[in-house]
């Protein structure tokens, strides 16, 4: 318990790479820490050292402006 306290944030990284942790108390297990959702067909492949699990949460991008004129007056023109 004071090793999952001291170092929280490592040990949920690992679950949310696929890793369980189970939880143990004077040597005996108490608690088992499993991915929210239960296992995927990636988070098995992620456990088997076969995928690595994304770096960042996909984004959309926005809209491209079509505008002419300088950068300036662009800003301008959003601001209003």
């Amino acid at each position: 318990m004071r090793e999952l306290k001291a170092h929280l944030s490592a040990y949920l990284d690992q679950v949310r790479r696929g890793h369980p942790l189970v939880v143990t108390e004077h040597g005996r297990p108490i608690v088992e820490i499993v991915p929210y959702g239960g296992t995927s067909k990636l988070a098995e492949l992620i456990g088997a050292g076969r995928a690595r699990a994304p770096r960042a949460s996909a984004r959309s991008l926005p809209e491209p402006i079509d505008a002419t004129g300088s950068v300036s007056d662009i800003v301008l023109e959003q601001r209003r």
